[in-house]
């Protein structure tokens, strides 16, 4: 479903050497697992890890392919795929290896390659390396099946996963690398990781810093309580980590049986490989591709997703985030004025989230630098939706920052334009609305060159890829200062400067005024045009946005994300409304992205055409609108 797969982490109760035992027990976790894509279990789970010399007797030896044939009775008519760890002897060498079966069928047998053999490890004393077998097939439980370290295991949709064992995972150049470039996007790790003092730590983060790097979903699990504890003891640490996020974790030290799951998306994994990386520089090797059969198919996923996925939901980070995001803005601002040899900083500001967060990066720049704030030129330009509250808000934030603000109406700027074309100004049409917006950009241009200054847009991410502003209007500026800035951390940004004990009730005014271009006229005082009563919520416009740029995901799965995510609060038919306007939106307002003036990247999702998103401006989108229905 939409490229899902549940993958599970099992952790047995282990019977140490006594392998009818741990077959009857990794049985049941299979039966109870029946709707996961795949089940991973420890390194040598059918025997226990801790067996020493015992790993050479062939009584131990036969025994663990006799548990294997019972696992594989029992998973005959089972579509989870599940992967064991076991020891195998193939000509009279041991290797430690992960064997991955499904409906009854051993799909293939991986020999693990790195063998820690120092301090409490000494495996180098009973295994070989499986380092160099390659295109090899060995025969177990009377299958001929393939063998080796070049082996990756596909379905026909989007699960692509290969295996490494414990110790690989630890070393400077982990098989998952060569399995990752050559399209795994799923590594599963068998493993036998012992218990130490900080050691729980370090483990995740090689676990969530490898799915990072690798681009991929990472499931790992590690032998539980039941291995011996004469020189060691293992706790059953079991991981699921997706590129760079901790899914799920188990309880170490637990002495029942356990199971945690995550759902993986796989599909956004290649589609961010594709797009966000440098896999395609990096030389393929040869390596084995097995078919798998069809795997259990979800039909809800238990995950949940961010609402607000530009904004973190730590307020930790945020905090850090949004600090780091002002130094960006002013400094990159500060380079454009000093390379343009330019004193003077021009910014229309309305009482608005957007010329508001503008304005305050502004002040922080001219601070940094410790210009002065005369130079600031913060102009309100009333029309005939412009309100008492957004203007008053607009002249106190400037009053509040020692900036003192001009005020010109554009009122009777804009009844002369409508009289130049012969426009009724009783008509509140989409010509009445622009030739307000583009009075105003011309106000702010002219007093630009009038003093020497550079014009600083207001404009943010969000509104840029719905093409909500006014082409040759506040769509124009000289400097797009908040072009990589989605609206839906604009508040957390405004946030973030109400630090200032000076600011904080002018702030929390304007964060409490509805989003608005104020170009229709005002009733009682009160604004009339609420943006996302016209065009939709900007929270659900910025979720629709980070998953089809960020992810590639096409607007079908953004609706079920959407819907997940967000339902309760919006029905289907609304998301589904929403997502249809943003979809014509986005497509049909490419040209004015097109054209938009230099701005500074923030975040990894950006809309300027001269470095992140391009496409044509007059294509045929047709086919993403028919999804959305």
């Amino acid at each position: 479903m939409f490229g899902f797969y549940r993958v599970s982490v099992a952790v047995p109760v282990l019977h140490l050497a006594n392998t009818s035992k741990n077959a009857l027990s990794i049985i049941n976790l299979i039966n109870s697992a029946k709707d996961s894509s795949i089940l991973l279990f420890p390194e040598l789970c059918l025997s226990g890890y801790s067996m020493g010399d015992l790993f050479f007797n062939q009584t131990l030896i036969d025994n663990q392919t006799i548990a294997l044939n019972k696992i594989l009775k029992a998973t005959k008519n089972n579509q989870t795929i599940v992967v064991v760890g076991m020891a195998i002897v193939e000509t009279n060498r041991l290797y430690n290896c992960g064997v991955v079966i499904q409906n009854g069928k051993i799909l293939g047998v991986v020999p693990k390659t790195y063998l820690p053999n120092k301090k409490e490890f000494y495996e180098k004393r009973h295994f070989v390396s499986g380092q160099n077998i390659k295109n090899q097939h060995i025969t177990l439980c009377n299958q001929n099946v393939p063998f080796g370290v070049d082996l990756i295991f596909k379905d026909k949709e989007f699960l692509s996963f290969g295996i490494e064992i414990c110790e690989d995972l630890w070393t400077v150049n982990p098989p998952s690398n060569q399995l990752a470039l050559n399209g795994a996007t799923l590594i599963l790790n068998l493993s036998a990781s012992n218990e130490l003092v900080g050691k729980s730590e370090y483990r995740k983060e090689l676990v969530t810093s490898q799915s990072a790097r690798a681009m991929c979903a990472y499931a790992y699990c590690s032998s539980g309580m039941g291995e011996s504890t004469s020189e060691t003891i293992f706790g059953g640490d079991g991981m699921i980590a997706e590129y760079g996020s901790l899914l799920a974790r188990s309880e170490r030290f637990c002495f029942d049986e356990q199971i945690i799951s995550g759902d993986v998306d796989l599909q956004k994994l290649s589609n961010l490989r594709m797009s966000e990386s440098s896999f395609g520089n990096e030389p393929t090797t040869n390596h084995r591709t097995i078919e798998c059969f069809v795997t259990p198919k979800l039909s809800t996923i238990n995950r949940t997703f961010e609402k607000f996925p530009f904004v973190p939901f730590n307020e930790h980070t945020k905090h850090n985030r949004c600090g780091e995001i002002v130094d960006i803005l002013s400094h990159s601002l500060i380079q454009r004025m000093q390379r343009a040899n330019i004193k003077k900083a021009v910014i229309g500001v309305s009482g608005g989230l957007d010329s508001t967060f503008a304005l305050l990066v502004i002040d922080h720049a001219y601070e940094l630098k410790n210009w002065d704030k005369s130079d600031i030129v913060a102009i309100t330009m009333p029309g005939f939706g412009t309100t008492d509250k957004t203007k008053n808000s607009a002249i106190e934030l400037c009053l509040a920052l020692g900036i003192k603000p001009q005020t010109i109406s554009i009122e009777e700027l804009s009844l002369d334009g409508f009289e130049a074309i012969g426009h009724d100004k009783n008509t509140h049409d989409i010509t009445y609305e622009n030739v307000q917006a583009r009075n105003r950009t011309s106000v702010l241009m002219n007093m630009a060159n009038k003093v020497g200054g550079l014009v600083i847009g207001t404009g943010d991410m969000s509104e840029i890829a719905l093409g909500w502003n006014t082409y040759n209007g506040d769509h124009m500026s000289m400097y797009s200062l908040n072009s990589g800035v989605p609206k839906t951390l604009i508040g957390s940004l405004i946030e973030f400067f109400k630090e200032k004990e000076t600011l904080a009730k002018v702030l929390d005014d304007i964060l409490n005024t509805p989003v608005s271009p104020e170009l229709l006229p005002a009733n009682n005082g009160e604004i009339t045009q609420e943006t996302e009563k016209i065009i939709g919520p900007y929270e659900l416009h910025d979720f629709f946005l980070y998953h089809m740029l960020k992810y590639g995901a096409t607007p079908q799965k953004i609706l079920f994300l959407a819907n997940h995510t967000f339902g309760d609060t919006y029905d289907n038919q609304t998301i589904k409304k929403w997502l249809g306007v943003f979809v014509k939106r986005f497509f049909t307002q490419q040209f004015k992205r097109d054209v938009v003036p230099n701005g500074p990247k923030v975040g990894t999702i950006s809309l300027n055409p001269r470095a992140d998103w391009r496409m044509p401006s007059d294509m045929d989108f047709q086919e993403w609108l028919e999804e959305t229905n």
